[in-house]
């Protein structure tokens, strides 16, 4: 179930679109990366885990500056094109 609980700004929509973008871009060359070349390999898992700390960082931010509602083993979403965020409930 998918619930409306807030919107962010456009602003705030670019910068987490472009972590999402970025996280899913590593991910799919972490897929066909192997560790025969240690210098980039370290370098992706370097960027993955700066990647995932800066995307979870933005919604610890947005949840602070908005206080979405929250329930036990949802989670947020957001619309790139409407900025608006849901919570998702199984």
């Amino acid at each position: 179930m998918k619930k409306i609980v807030g919107q962010v700004t456009p602003e705030e929509r670019t910068q987490i679109q472009t972590l999402f973008e970025r996280r899913n871009g590593l991910n799919e060359l972490a897929k066909i990366l192997t560790s025969d070349n240690a210098e980039l390999y370290e370098k992706l898992v370097k960027d993955l885990g700066e990647t995932g700390t800066k995307f979870q960082n933005w919604w610890d931010r947005m949840v602070e500056k908005y206080q979405w509602e929250s329930v036990e083993n949802g989670n947020w979403e957001i619309n790139f094109e409407t900025c608006e965020i849901y919570l998702v409930t199984q």
